[in-house]
């Protein structure tokens, strides 16, 4: 448990939040892939790249952590990676990679260049987050993979509903024409962008459906491109990739976490001050920097520095309806701020979200009525309505094993006496030092 100690005064303070988790694993893939040593700066250190670190080394990789850089209160290291153009060595390994959405998908695609026999596993959770649509998609391309409990893969006809664990029986990747499905996560496109430059053939990728969270396509291309491959695409309905390879990069850069940073953005909006997080840009790679978009539209003054954003609250917090889609990670930090806003405020278009940790639909509506707040639950969102500061109750929030549960619900208790965080250890997934940078909002006051 954690209780959480309200600020009774306008905030001034400035922190730093760990390397970016998306950076972060899409660099170690890349990297993995590329022919020679690359040095990843202000990696993240925490549950979810670890698994991925370690899944690395479990098949062979020449993977070095330096922990200098991990000392204290530290949740970034450098990480090493020496590549090897697109080979795996190991030819059978077991992956166990806990409830690390990313790691999953991109395991799953990274596997089918080996050549051998692959698992991949997770905890209860990641045996219930789909990834049929991933599968289907490689199939075409002349990988075979399937669920591990099942025998007869050819038999499948509906892959929507298969989870892991799943087996990898790789022999390269030919290449070819495929579709895959967009709108249960965009990690599905970003896992067979990553290794198309490695198929044998050209690898040509339709959408069957609307993408959600585009920002983070664009995010792997970025880095697709910082590494030395380019494509071809028709915005986001058709991909082209011809067979390339990744070049090493001496000293590769991971910027701080904007889900993350999500968090502190928020805080002056209800606290009132002003907070600058260092090391990010609006000019960031990661689509979650959009959510200082919406913080403007509520009222609060956004100002940049040259290695710094300033975020200062206004006396009163505007309402909004949105769309989030794009930015899904950050819907639960507008849903705890929501609250204190002038009239209702609707958040739309975050269906995936049902999917991720936890279903976060419905778990903020249910930690939002806990504390006393009116809110509806709908299909794609919700809609959070104001209550006063007194008719707030005091309650221990349930994290559901999410780290953004716990990190978005502290937000409330910033202000509101009496709001305690049940296991706030799962914020090690991403954040391992949350509750250490958010001390220094009352310190530095």
């Amino acid at each position: 448990m954690k209780p959480i100690s309200p600020i009774m005064h306008p905030l001034n303070a400035s922190i730093r939040v760990p390397g970016s988790k998306s950076l972060t694993n899409r660099a170690l893939l890349i990297a993995a892939l590329a022919d020679g040593k690359t040095c990843l700066t202000n990696a993240l250190f925490s549950d979810d790249s670890i698994y991925f670190a370690q899944a690395l080394q479990t098949l062979g990789f020449d993977l070095a952590l330096d922990e200098t850089s991990h000392e204290g209160s530290s949740s970034t290291v450098e990480m090493q990676v020496t590549g090897l153009g697109g080979k795996i060595p190991a030819q059978n390994a077991e992956l166990f990679i806990g409830n690390a959405g990313t790691a999953a998908r991109f395991l799953s695609a990274f596997l089918t260049l080996g050549y051998g026999e692959y698992t991949l596993d997770g905890d209860s959770r990641m045996r219930e987050r789909p990834i049929g649509d991933l599968i289907a998609a490689f199939k075409p391309l002349g990988a075979c993979l399937g669920p591990a409990n099942t025998e007869n893969w050819s038999l499948i006809t509906d892959y929507s509903c298969i989870c892991p664990p799943i087996k990898i029986i790789a022999s390269g990747l030919l290449g070819g024409k495929t579709a895959i499905a967009g709108d249960i996560s965009s990690q599905f496109l970003s896992a067979l962008l990553m290794v198309a430059p490695y198929a044998q053939a050209p690898v040509e990728i339709e959408l069957s459906t609307a993408l959600n969270s585009k920002p983070y396509v664009d995010m792997t291309l970025a880095i697709m491109r910082d590494f030395g491959v380019t494509i071809e695409r028709d915005d986001y309905q058709y991909f082209k990739i011809i067979p390339n390879r990744y070049s090493p990069i001496n000293n590769y850069s991971i910027e701080s976490d904007a889900s993350a940073a999500s968090y502190f953005f928020a805080a002056p909006a209800i606290c009132g001050g002003t907070v600058c997080v260092e090391n990010i840009s609006r000019r960031s790679v990661q689509g979650d920097i959009a959510f200082l978009d919406v913080l403007e539209k509520m009222g609060c003054t956004v100002t940049e520095t040259d290695n710094c954003i300033l975020i200062t609250g206004n006396s009163s917090l505007s309402s909004i309806d949105i769309d989030m889609r794009d930015i899904p990670d950050t819907a639960q930090t507008l849903a705890a701020i929501a609250p204190f806003a002038s009239s209702p405020t609707r958040i739309r278009g975050i269906a995936s979200a049902r999917l991720k940790e936890t279903d976060r639909v419905a778990a903020t509506c249910a930690e939002l009525t806990r504390l006393g707040v009116k809110v509806e639950e709908h299909q794609d969102g919700m809609t959070i309505y104001p209550l006063e500061l007194a008719n707030f109750q005091p309650a221990t929030v349930k994290t559901y094993n999410d780290h953004r549960m716990a990190m978005a619900f502290s937000l409330i208790g910033l202000r509101i006496p009496g709001v305690t965080i049940e296991n706030p250890g799962c914020v090690s997934k991403t954040f391992p030092n949350f509750f250490d940078v958010l001390k220094k909002l009352q310190v530095q006051g």
